[in-house]
């Protein structure tokens, strides 16, 4: 994918601080360790778009990152942290649903889950959440360079069993250290951005 251009412009703790609808928007959710700053630095080709820190639960606003002038991707709060206050993981609840209840220009989010683990409790309420705001979702093995590429079908039909998917339900497994996974992501989001974002990165 031709990325000439990719900027953070905006982290908004609260639905009016987010910027105007209008460019096509991918979203990105998981929880606070399984890795979608790693992910979306991978999918732009930058080191650093994205922090990526050292203690999870630090994203705690919803953050867009302009690509080509075009679209957004964007990077909601991470879900599911121990050591995060409950009052504030309530917050951070109700922002991600006034995120994704009735914005306009959410096209797909993009779920991530840790490929080593069964999805979390967590995670099945997230894509719960999905499947009733009528929201398209994939999902992401994350971290997939963790373990042996012959695992692989196992973990994800563990993942594809933890959040009720079925037995085809498609699952990608990624690498952002890889690169695994990339074009097949990319190849999703194109199929749901408009035609003239998607012809920006083509």
């Amino acid at each position: 994918m031709k990325i000439n251009e990719a900027k953070w412009v905006a982290g908004a703790a609260a639905p009016g601080r987010f910027p105007a609808p209008g460019l096509a928007e991918i979203a990105f959710a998981g929880r606070s360790n399984v890795g979608k700053s790693s992910l979306l630095n991978c999918l732009v080709n930058r080191k650093a778009l994205a922090r990526v820190g050292n203690t999870p639960g630090k994203t705690r606003q919803v953050n867009f990152f302009l690509v080509n002038r075009s679209f957004y991707l964007v990077d909601l709060p991470g879900y599911g942290y121990a050591r995060i206050a409950g009052e504030t993981r309530q917050s951070f609840g109700r922002l991600m649903e006034q995120y994704l209840y009735g914005r306009e220009s959410l096209r797909l989010v993009v779920l991530l889950v840790d490929i080593r683990h069964r999805p979390s409790a967590d995670d099945r309420t997230m894509y719960e959440w999905l499947i009733s705001f009528r929201v398209p979702a994939v999902i992401v093995a994350a971290k997939a360079d963790k373990i042996a590429r012959g695992r692989w079908p196992a973990a994800l039909r563990q993942i594809r069993e933890g959040l009720g998917l079925g037995s085809e339900g498609p699952v990608i497994p990624f690498s952002a250290r890889t690169g695994a996974g990339k074009d097949t992501l990319w190849r999703i989001i194109v199929q749901f951005l408009d035609g003239r974002a998607a012809a920006s990165i083509r």
